[in-house]
Order: structure tokens, then C-alpha cells, then sequence
């Protein structure tokens, strides 16, 4: 088993992330509640609009943890 510290320094923290919050997008997606920041639940029967903004910026969050992840292991060359 990896040392934790290894695994939660940067870049790993970001993979982490990524992943995690992909994950979210996906279970509220098909659970059709997702998590507000200070209001609670919001439900995609009675908010549609709310709700798929909030699935959005989820997987939105995923695609630049792993984006950031990819560019900080791999880089650009020249």
C-alpha cells in the first residue's frame, strides 16, 4: 500500500478530485437530486434548470482536476 502523503501531494490530489467529482456528477445524474452549496437538495423533478446547472459544473470541476493532473505529470514539450 502506498505511503499516503505520496498519494495526496500534488498532481495525485487532482486525480483524486477529478475522479471523485465525475463520480458525483454521475450517482446525482441518476439519482436526480444533487447537492446545493448552502441550500440543500435540489431535485431535478422540481428544479430542472438548477439541477442540471449543478451536474454540469460537477463533471465541468472533473474534466480541469484530470486536465490539470494530465498537464502537470505529462506537460507540454517543445
Amino acid at each position: 500500500m502506498p505511503d499516503m502523503h505520496i498519494v495526496l501531494r500534488p498532481p495525485y490530489i487532482y486525480l483524486i478530485l477529478g475522479v471523485s467529482s465525475f463520480s458525483a456528477g454521475v450517482v446525482w445524474t441518476c439519482i436526480g437530486k444533487a447537492r446545493a452549496r448552502f441550500s440543500g437538495w435540489v431535485y431535478r423533478a422540481k428544479e430542472p434548470t438548477e439541477f442540471w446547472w449543478l451536474v454540469a459544473l460537477y463533471y465541468l470541476g472533473s474534466v480541469l482536476f484530470i486536465g490539470t493532473f494530465l498537464y502537470k505529470v505529462f506537460g507540454l514539450s517543445n
